[in-house]
């Protein structure tokens, strides 16, 4: 690990202002340390409840922390969480690919209000990076197997974008500036009626000169990146009777990266992604609720520069019952449908699709100090056939400040279209990847405002999917090149555990977490590359009246680059960012934010004799206007 520090004249001015800041801090952001028993999730269950009562390891990123530093996108938010690992091919801009708990990140599946985002685009099938987050509310890190609930995607847990409506009318326009030449404007109205409609609206725009990509490259070869977009939403709430809405989210714009072939900065990727939900729960009577959705969304990426393009556009139904048929119990079933489209040059006939529909049941008892979830899902691929998959957990108050949880979950996922039919190592004999889940774990809350928290799992996937080089390996890439094809692994295990502990009172509040995961190909015992066993985030801040203050550090172990090859390994870094804002008056807030202060530039991925590199410092100040 590495960690060096050089300062600008920019960096130096924010620290003084922030120095200067000092005197006076307030509650107007906040880290984990504010997420109490009472906080509210909904991807557990599919339905709301007391994050206490989840037999599961949940994480939630408020809505403080989401809009501290308007920049940051979806990847930058959730390594807060040593459970998840980002994958940076580059900064600012360029792909990036998440996972869970040592998994790949095809098995994490990312939701925004329960739509799926997942598609059938490439081995990675979400880019973080393209993705708005200026108008979320909560982000739930579900950690361990969701198929039950979600289908296929979701072995290693669940990633679920919330928002959430107005609590009253008003207006916010924000805007930023920070090294790189990079800007970012955020402008949201809301409007609430006292018969209980609402309506939201909201538009941001992002560019920057970016930096270099790769690590052969100067500082001074930047890879630009801008994107704009927007959100609405309209809906119509009664507490404990109607709960409605339609949403569309829009978010475009245009990425630069590498082009190996000119060996510069100047290849186009340009992308527009849509969501488009629309939502209603019901409640027949006291007992009885029934929840519907429907959901589109669209992903088009066009690489001129390979001749390419990459186009996606997914169709889901859900439609459940919730019966609460004994005070303590409820019954949840539904049945979920999703067609699923994939659209490139690259695929056989250029264009295939997939149908799904997925039938579920799930119940819950919550009476006495426990708390209990067990389900079973039946899912029926056109391609692949039948799948059932099952999970029981249970949550026991043990002491009055002690409760213990375990669980025990199968999922799985199909291949994606690209998998199966690209060019490039596609192969229709794959097989699903199939898992099965083991957890325990422990909170306890402790005297002097301190709680931590102790989990243990176990999973094993069969017929994990890898691509592997199947002739010519050994070829220069130049006049032999090596032959790829996806390939099922026989078996992979991970073994992992995590650790958290927290301390706050009135103003000072520090948050350590650690994640343990160790992913290994069980035939050949070799971690699986992209893994690092070890993941440390700590978060120390400090709030009182109208001004806060917090760091955090960031940090990981080593890891492999390859299944078969050690010789190239993604070395262990250490990154810190700091955070600031001084609420003036109810009407003004000034803020700054540093991401990664020592400027460290870390190898990230290796290609063929170059390594991709993060981006670096990224230190910028801002003014958030309310109305």
């Amino acid at each position: 690990m590495s960690i060096s520090f050089q300062p600008t004249r920019l960096v130096g001015a924010i620290a003084i202002a922030m120095g200067f800041s000092s005197v006076a801090f307030a509650q107007d952001q906040s880290t984990d340390q504010t997420v109490s028993l009472d906080t509210i999730v909904v991807t557990a269950s599919k339905s709301p409840e007391s994050i206490k009562n989840v037999p599961a390891r949940i994480n939630v990123i408020d809505d403080k922390t989401i809009h501290q530093n308007p920049i940051s996108n979806l990847s930058d938010l959730i390594q807060l969480d040593p459970s998840v690992y980002v994958k940076q091919s580059g900064g600012m801009g360029q792909l990036s690919e998440v996972s869970l708990r040592g998994t790949t990140p095809a098995q994490t599946l990312v939701l925004q209000d329960g739509a799926r985002l997942n598609n059938q685009n490439n081995l990675s099938p979400l880019f973080a990076a393209f993705l708005d987050t200026s108008h979320i509310q909560q982000v739930e890190i579900l950690k361990g197997p969701a198929s039950v609930q979600y289908g296929s995607d979701a072995i290693g847990g669940v990633i679920n974008m919330v928002t959430a409506p107005p609590s009253k009318t008003g207006a916010q326009l924000t805007g930023i500036y920070g090294e790189n030449n990079t800007y970012k404007t955020v402008l949201n109205a809301d409007y609430v009626d006292a018969s209980g409609f609402y309506a939201q609206a909201g538009g941001q725009r992002l560019e920057s000169d970016g930096t270099s990509i790769l690590d052969i490259q100067d500082k001074s070869e930047k890879a630009s990146f801008d994107q704009k977009g927007y959100y609405a939403k309209f809906g119509y709430y009664q507490k404990d009777q109607i709960d409605s809405s339609v949403e569309i989210n829009q978010n475009q714009g245009r990425s630069i990266y590498y082009n190996f072939n000119a060996s510069l900065n100047n290849a186009v990727r340009d992308f527009k992604n849509q969501v488009i939900n629309a939502k209603a729960s019901y409640a027949l009577n006291s007992d009885l609720t029934v929840n519907a959705r429907y959901s589109n969304t669209k992903d088009h990426q066009d690489v001129p520069n390979d001749s390419s393009y990459y186009n996606t556009e997914s169709n889901e139904g859900d439609l459940n019952l919730k019966w609460g048929f004994l005070p303590h119990q409820n019954v949840l079933f539904g049945v979920n449908y999703l067609d699923s489209e994939y659209e490139t040059p690259s695929i056989t006939d250029q264009k295939q699709s997939v149908d799904t529909v997925g039938y579920y049941l799930q119940h819950q008892y919550q009476n006495n100090g426990i708390s209990t979830q067990a389900g079973v899902r039946v899912e029926d691929n056109e391609r692949f056939g039948t799948h059932t998959v099952g999970q029981a957990a249970v949550r026991y108050q043990l002491l009055p400040l002690t409760s213990v949880y375990a669980n025990i979950g199968t999922a799985f996922r199909a291949p994606s279209l690209n998998e199966l039919y690209t060019q490039w190592g596609g192969n229709t004999e794959l097989k699903p990847e199939e898992s099965t889940s083991y957890e325990i774990g422990l909170d306890q809350q402790l005297n002097y405002g301190l709680s931590a928290g102790l989990s243990a799992y176990y999973t094993e996937i069969d017929n994990l999917i890898s691509s592997t080089c199947i002739a010519t390996c050994n070829g220069d890439w130049v006049t032999t090149f090596p032959v790829y094809q996806n390939i099922n692994i026989d078996k992979a295990k991970i073994t992992g555990g995590e650790f958290n502990l927290k301390w706050s009172n009135d103003i000072y509040y520090v948050n350590t977490q650690y994640a343990y995961a160790r992913s290994i190909n069980d035939k050949t015992d070799r971690d699986i590359a992209y893994r690092p066993r070890q993941r440390l985030t700590l978060t120390a801040g400090y709030e009182y009246e109208n001004v806060g203050i917090n760091a955090s550090v960031i940090a990981r172990s080593k890891a492999n680059s390859s299944h078969t090859n050690s010789d190239n390994q993604v070395a262990g870094v250490a990154t810190v960012d700091l955070n600031a804002y001084w609420n003036i008056n109810p009407n003004v807030k000034v803020f700054t934010n540093i991401q990664n202060i020592g400027d460290v530039r870390n190898q990230q991925v290796y290609n063929f004799g170059s390594w991709y590199i993060n981006s670096g410092r990224l230190a910028s100040a801002g003014v958030t206007f309310r109305y």
